[in-house]
């Protein structure tokens, strides 16, 4: 084996390892059905979607399905935990509310973006290899259970404490995350879509406050989440509040902004223009632009 395929059965492997760990903490005094406890089910369930939909996937050496299942996979996981918890309480109902909110919007933009692109480059290398995409989408079922880790630990704690203020303010992070992320991708698809933009970088809007604004709003969004559902963890199953944290780390460290960056260098770095936007803009936490810029 070469040793891109050694490094994706060691992602794979480092993965699992992860998420069953994760799996373990949050079934901690949770809700159990038929003996198996349902945090545990719905990590088991992330994971079987992906896997699924990687065969036919592979075969037909498609990306097209990737990131709606992504999405589709949020829907199953949150909306089956509520049902099978049997619990209809505030917190329960809003968290499900938010994801479900939250998947559908960035699930049909990201589907109707590969639609009109017709293709996904970052997967062009890896296509062609079984261990390399099924890393892919490995990695996607750890991206959907520990995203929504700490939201399906509250859903399936044994106690339902009241929504209190916590959870109002959580909603409020979750609400400004939430705008600040479809705004983003909206002004950015709006900029694609004028010709005159061909080949140019966004500046305006959003994009003056931050390179990435969209992240931004992505980690706040599931900040909020953690909040709303901090009050109704114990023990182990802080482990869970892990959720923002990942979602950073993924898009600071991992397939988000290093790779953008990357491509945007080898496309721009060499313009004064560029360089100036650079030089003034911040990377992820939004900063107002200058005066004159």
């Amino acid at each position: 084996m070469n040793n891109p395929t050694v490094e994706a059965l060691i992602a794979i492997a480092a993965a699992l390892l992860v998420a069953a760990g994760v799996a373990w903490a949050g079934s901690q005094g949770g809700l159990a059905i038929g003996g198996l406890p349902l945090f545990a089910l719905a990590a088991v369930v992330a994971f079987v979607i992906q896997w699924v939909v990687f065969v036919p996937s592979y075969r037909a050496q498609t990306e097209k399905f990737y990131d709606i299942t992504g999405s589709a996979t949020y829907l199953t996981v949150v909306i089956g935990t509520l049902l099978l918890a049997g619990r209809l309480d505030a917190r329960s109902l809003l968290l499900t509310l938010l994801v479900v909110i939250w998947a559908a919007r960035l699930g049909t933009f990201l589907f109707r973006r590969i639609q009109k692109a017709g293709a996904d480059t970052r997967f062009d290398d890896i296509k062609p290899s079984f261990v390399r995409f099924l890393m892919a989408w490995t990695l996607q079922g750890l991206w959907v259970f520990l995203t929504l880790s700490a939201a399906l630990a509250a859903m399936t704690a044994a106690t339902v404490p009241s929504f209190g203020l916590l959870g109002w303010v959580g909603l409020a992070v979750w609400l400004l995350g939430f705008g600040i992320e479809a705004v983003a991708d909206a002004q950015k698809q709006a900029f694609r879509n004028d010709p005159a933009n061909k080949g140019r970088f966004i500046q305006s809007g959003l994009w003056a406050w931050s390179r990435h604004p969209n992240y931004f709003g992505e980690i706040t969004l599931w900040t909020g989440i953690a909040l709303i559902a901090l009050p109704a963890l114990s023990g182990w199953q802080y482990v869970t509040l892990i959720s923002p944290v990942f979602v950073y780390f993924l898009l600071t460290r991992v397939s988000g902004i290093p790779m953008l960056e990357s491509r945007a260098d080898d496309r721009w770095g060499d313009e004064p223009a560029y360089q100036a936007y650079k030089a003034r803009t911040p990377v992820l936490f939004p900063k107002p632009p200058r005066g004159g810029d």
